[in-house]
């Protein structure tokens, strides 16, 4: 039995795009119902080979609807554009920067106070445990943390965009 195969292809192509497939879909769901025709017809016997050609394209396009349906837009790995969440280039400099400005800045302040300016800003205790820490009253915590950052605010007046 000798296929036309041009006009089975012409007419699987014309039944998909009456199906609502484009021209470039139509195509190809072609080329792959051919491909797993012609695999198939290899080891088994195929009756109507033009019949189970077109039942196959058609079969790829239901597949591919459903896929479709169900999870959405396929996306061309070329076509993903990685958005880094992190901070850009110049961000880190300027973040490693800040740090630096803020270390001499520390290191301008006396040991006890800078102490509990870590403590609090960092580390994230309170004054009541700083303190504690220190035998010293709330009140006096508290005035030696807002001194100094104060002072720390001035002294990075002018460098801090």
């Amino acid at each position: 039995m000798n296929i036309d195969w041009r006009k089975v292809f012409s007419a699987a192509k014309a039944a998909l795009m009456k199906r609502g497939r484009s021209e470039q879909d139509a195509d190809d769901f072609v080329q792959d119902a051919y491909i797993r025709v012609t695999c198939f017809a290899r080891d088994n016997h195929v009756e109507h080979p033009e019949a189970y050609f077109m039942r196959t394209a058609i079969n790829l396009s239901i597949d591919a609807h459903r896929i479709h349906a169900s999870r959405g837009d396929e996306v061309l790995l070329e076509d993903v554009v990685i958005i880094d969440p992190g901070p850009g280039v110049e961000d880190q400099i300027l973040g490693q920067e800040r740090m630096e400005r803020m270390n001499i800045c520390l290191a301008r302040l006396n040991d006890r106070t800078r102490e509990m300016v870590i403590a609090h800003r960092w580390e994230g205790l309170s004054y009541e445990e700083i303190a504690r820490m220190h035998g010293l009253s709330v009140s006096t915590v508290h005035h030696h943390v807002g001194k100094a950052m104060l002072q720390i605010t001035g002294w990075m007046h002018g460098w801090y965009p």
